[in-house]
C-alpha cells in the first residue's frame, strides 16, 4: 500500500484525494486553511489533518507527496518533500518558474527519488490515442499543429492568485498555455521558441491575460493560443499530419463533450473518412496520472510528465516572458 500526503486542499487538491487508484491510501493532508483540509479529510477514513507542511511530511508511512499550491509554493514543497525521502507528484507547472523547476530536478536527483508533473491532459482518451497514431506512423509525420485553450474569467478574476505575478509566476501562459506547451511536447517531441506575443487586452492586471506563441518543432510548427478572454470556454487542438488530421475538442464539462476526430486522406484524395469517438463528461485523466506516477517509482515504463519535461516547457515559458519584456 502506497501511503499519500497531500499538500494543499483546493479544487486540484481534492480532485487528487478523489482519483486515489487502488494501492493508495491519503494518509494526511496540510492546507492553511484548516477548516477545507479537514473536510477533506473526512472522505478518507484514517487520514489526518496536519498543522502544517513539515508536521504532514513526517507522517508516518508516506511514500508520496502530491503537492497541489498556488506556484509560488509548489518548488519549496515539492523540496522539503524529495529532502523528506518521498517521491512527489507536484501540479503543473511544476514551479513558479525555470529555476524553481531546475532546483526540483536538481533535488530529485541528489535523493534518488522521482517527481511526475501534473500535466493530466495527456491522460484524456483523445491524447492517449493522438499519441498512439502519432507514434504508429501510418499517416506520416506532424507537419503542424494549431491548438486554442481558454476560458472568459468571472467577476472578481483581477484579483484572484492567478492574476498575481508573485504568486503564479504570470497570467495565462503559465496558467493554461503551459498545458498547450506540454501537449505539443508529447505528441512532437522538442521544441524552440519561434516567437511568442503577450497581451493584456481585458483584465485590469499586471499579467497577460491572452498569450500567442509559435513554435518549431523538429521538422514543423506549432501555433498556439491561450486566452483568458474566450467568454466561453474552449478547448482545441489540431495535428496534421501527412496523411490525416486529428481534431480534439472539448474536454468534457462546460468546454463540451470530449471528441476525438481523425480525417484520414485517401489515395485518390477528395472528402477523407472519418472516425469519431466521443467520451463521457467523467474525467479519469487524473487516476490515469496518478497510476502513470506510480508506474515511474516501480521503475516500469510511464507516460507522465517528469520534471525534466517542466523545465522544458518553463524554459519556453521564459523565453516568452523575456521576450514580451523586451
Amino acid at each position: 500500500m502506497t501511503g499519500v500526503v497531500v499538500l494543499g486542499c483546493g479544487l486540484i487538491g481534492q480532485k487528487r484525494i478523489a482519483a486515489l487508484p487502488d494501492g493508495c491510501h491519503a494518509l494526511g493532508v496540510y492546507d492553511p486553511e484548516v477548516e477545507r483540509a479537514a473536510k477533506v479529510a473526512d472522505t478518507v477514513p484514517g487520514c489526518r489533518v496536519s498543522a502544517s507542511a513539515e508536521e504532514a511530511l513526517a507522517t508516518p508511512g508516506v511514500d508520496l507527496v502530491i503537492v497541489a499550491t498556488p506556484h509560488r509554493m509548489l518548488a519549496p514543497l515539492a523540496c522539503s518533500a524529495l529532502d523528506a525521502g518521498c517521491h512527489v507528484l507536484v501540479e503543473k507547472p511544476g514551479a513558479i518558474d525555470v529555476v524553481g523547476a531546475r532546483a526540483i530536478a536538481e533535488r530529485a536527483r541528489a535523493n534518488d527519488r522521482i517527481v511526475t508533473v501534473g500535466f493530466n491532459h495527456r491522460f484524456h482518451p483523445s491524447f492517449l490515442e493522438a499519441r498512439r497514431v502519432v507514434e504508429r506512423g501510418d499517416f506520416g509525420r506532424i507537419m503542424f499543429i494549431r491548438a486554442r485553450y481558454g476560458h472568459g474569467g468571472r467577476v472578481g478574476y483581477e484579483r484572484e492568485w492567478r492574476a498575481r505575478r508573485e504568486v503564479a509566476g504570470g497570467g495565462e501562459l503559465i496558467d493554461q498555455g503551459v498545458h498547450l506547451i506540454d501537449l505539443t511536447r508529447f505528441l512532437a517531441g522538442d521544441v524552440t521558441l519561434a516567437f511568442g506575443e503577450l497581451r493584456t487586452m481585458f483584465w485590469d492586471m499586471d499579467v497577460e491575460d491572452n498569450a500567442f506563441l509559435a513554435l518549431r518543432t523538429t521538422d514543423g510548427f506549432a501555433w498556439l493560443h491561450a486566452s483568458w478572454t474566450e467568454w466561453k470556454n474552449l478547448f482545441s487542438f489540431e495535428v496534421m499530419l501527412e496523411r490525416a488530421k486529428i481534431e480534439v475538442a472539448g474536454l468534457g464539462g462546460s468546454y463540451g463533450p470530449e471528441t476525438y476526430t481523425l480525417f484520414e486522406m485517401l489515395p485518390e484524395m477528395g472528402p477523407p473518412l472519418v472516425h469519431r469517438a466521443q467520451w463521457e463528461p467523467s474525467d479519469d485523466s487524473w487516476r490515469l496520472e496518478l497510476e502513470s506516477c506510480l508506474a515511474a517509482v516501480a521503475g516500469r515504463p510511464a507516460i507522465g510528465a517528469s520534471i525534466d519535461d517542466a523545465v522544458a516547457a518553463l524554459e519556453l515559458v521564459d523565453a516568452a516572458y523575456r521576450q514580451g519584456a523586451s
